[in-house]
């Protein structure tokens, strides 16, 4: 894999894919009544994630790409389906409430990941890292009682459902290293599309929605591959910390690109959702700050 070691080069390719990443939110809203066909998006998305994922590697590693599937292990299949749900989980959020609770819960994916992690890999959370915890909380208890009507409601909790799935997958990858990270999304799009399938059958109904809708499924499911990509390359070249704070870039392009009048949306944040991300924001750049000076004290010493 291309990777980048010069960190002024780095940081736009990770704004970039951030900035891909948030288009998300205004492709979901241009679908043709998504709330109906969550199940052929979710087949849809998924199916194209598999396959330009496993292109994008046979071009990389040639034939032997297929070799990566035997190193998933336990962690990889986990990781897959705590992606894969995190992936079903979003169409369901953001169906039901504002693109701003959806991805105001998905920033607290942080802080959802540190819980996990210490819970089942015993790491430790500094005191620094649960003033972060006690923020990023407050910011979602806040959202949580302004989304008081039951559509609401259900598409908050999807949103916290789909974080903790990114959680899941996260903590699976620092479980076991060497489990090879885009066959583990690989595995989520798979993941995606046999449970898609079955409830499509289940249901008798069709595998495909109208020919536009297909179109912005495979669209959605093209960006997130696009921005994983180049997450990865530029990740290498950039501090943690750092990374935390560029990837805000998804969460602020998505808010705006669904209220920009421009793009015919004009979908307002309400007040609840304003003051509930401004904590979590603060928590995250509190934490990112911290994580930032702990390296550099460290280095110093």
């Amino acid at each position: 894999m291309i990777e980048l070691k010069n960190e002024k080069i780095a940081v736009p390719v990770v704004l970039f894919a951030g900035l891909l990443w948030s288009f998300g939110p205004l492709v979901v809203r241009n679908m043709t009544d998504p709330h109906l066909v969550p199940w052929q998006y979710i087949f849809g998305r998924g199916l194209t994630i598999f396959i330009i994922l496993n292109l994008y590697l046979y071009f990389e590693e040639g034939l032997n790409f297929y070799k990566n599937y035997k190193k998933i292990g336990k962690s990889g299949i986990t990781g897959g389906i705590g992606l894969g749900v995190a992936m079903i989980s979003f169409i369901y959020s953001i169906t039901n409430t504002s693109a701003a609770v959806t991805l105001l819960c998905l920033a607290a994916m942080p802080f959802f990941t540190a819980l996990l992690a210490f819970l089942f890999l015993k790491e430790k959370i500094s005191l620094n890292v649960w003033i972060s915890i006690l923020l990023a909380t407050t910011g979602i208890i806040v959202m949580a009682l302004g989304n008081d009507t039951k559509s609401s409601l259900i598409g908050f909790i999807f949103g916290i459902t789909s974080s903790i799935g990114f959680s899941v997958f996260s903590v699976t990858l620092r479980w076991r290293k060497e489990t090879p990270k885009f066959t583990t999304v690989a595995i989520a799009g798979l993941f995606c599309v046999i449970f898609a399938a079955l409830i499509i059958l289940i249901k008798k109904q069709s595998f495909f929605s109208s020919s536009y809708n297909s179109t912005m499924f495979s669209l959605h499911g093209t960006l997130v591959c696009l921005g994983l990509i180049l997450y990865s390359i530029g990740s290498k070249a950039i501090q943690a910390a750092e990374l935390t704070l560029l990837s805000l870039t998804e969460v602020i392009g998505g808010i705006f690109w669904v209220w920009l009048p421009l793009f015919g949306i004009n979908e307002v944040p309400s007040t609840s959702t304003i003051i509930g991300g401004f904590f979590l924001f603060v928590s995250i750049i509190y934490y990112s700050l911290i994580m930032k000076w702990n390296k550099r004290h460290i280095a110093l010493n």
